[in-house]
């Protein structure tokens, strides 16, 4: 692993269109990247995207690999290709790059301690893929200080979701519908699974919330939906809106929308 000691330049401009909301930029980031020790250095990339200002709810929802893009250009991608066999008994028997077996590897621990993967994160739940673009696992608190250094009492809107419904940080109104409400943390509505299936890697080894198959969601046990939104006001849109939140548990970053993305972010 490479320590990050490198300063590059970074670039991001946003436009808007009578129906359309498009990006430019480098990828990379605006803020201190400290804290990460990456397989590759951080480089600049091509980032162009579009996005609707037009957003409609789904009747259902659509799993997405890459949900969206922050204000200063970089991309949340919060899944990973890593997996873990049947008989892991340790990290060392899973594949972190290319993986092939049935138990998905969740990037950031969340609440689950002793944590077994380390994916060589810095201080805002970020790495870089193999071709040095950073991305966005969790909540981008370089960002989020930059934008709005009272995050704590207000919402801070940190980017941009693939299908155009806007993306906020960790804090939201108790009450959706009244902006005088007090702002607290979201909280997820999912939940490690009550039973655990035979074939999964001993909990021993592995605890509960290890990998995407351990979570389930359970609808009214927190704040949001299954892809980590609600419908109410936000300071960008008092008279409301659906819109996605961050959370400091599973899912962090949702893994589907609720309205329609480009057929791109919704690769395998």
């Amino acid at each position: 692993m490479t320590p990050v000691d490198e300063t590059l330049p970074f670039r991001f401009a946003w436009a808007c269109t009578d129906t359309e909301r498009t990006l430019s930029a480098n990828g990379v980031p605006n803020h201190a990247v400290t804290g990460g020790e990456f397989a590759t250095r951080v480089s600049a990339q091509n980032v162009a995207e579009t996005f609707t200002l037009t957003p409609e709810l789904q009747p259902t929802a659509s799993v997405i690999r890459e949900p969206g893009y922050a204000l200063n250009g970089v991309k949340f991608d919060p899944m990973t290709a890593g997996t873990c066999p049947d008989d892991a008994a340790s990290d060392r028997d899973c594949d972190y790059a290319m993986g092939r077996d049935p138990w998905h590897m969740v990037a950031t621990p969340g609440e689950t301690s002793p944590w077994r993967f380390s994916f060589g994160v810095d201080e805002n739940d970020a790495h870089v893929q193999p071709n040095g673009q950073y991305h966005y696992h969790g909540d981008p608190v370089g960002l989020v200080a930059q934008l709005n250094p009272d995050f704590e009492a207000s919402m801070t809107l940190v980017g941009w979701a693939a299908d155009g419904f806007p993306m906020y940080s960790r804090y939201g109104h108790q009450d959706p519908a009244d902006a005088g409400s007090p702002v607290v943390q979201m909280r997820s509505s999912y939940r490690t699974r009550a039973d655990v299936p035979a074939d999964r890697p001993a909990v021993e080894d592995f605890p509960l919330g290890h990998f995407e198959e351990d979570w389930e969601y359970e609808e009214g046990l927190g704040d949001l939906d299954a892809c980590n939104g609600r419908f109410g006001v936000t300071p960008e849109f008092p008279g409301g809106i659906y819109h996605y939140h961050i959370t400091g548990t599973y899912p962090t970053v949702m893994r589907c929308v609720r309205g329609v993305a480009p057929a791109g972010a919704m690769r395998p």
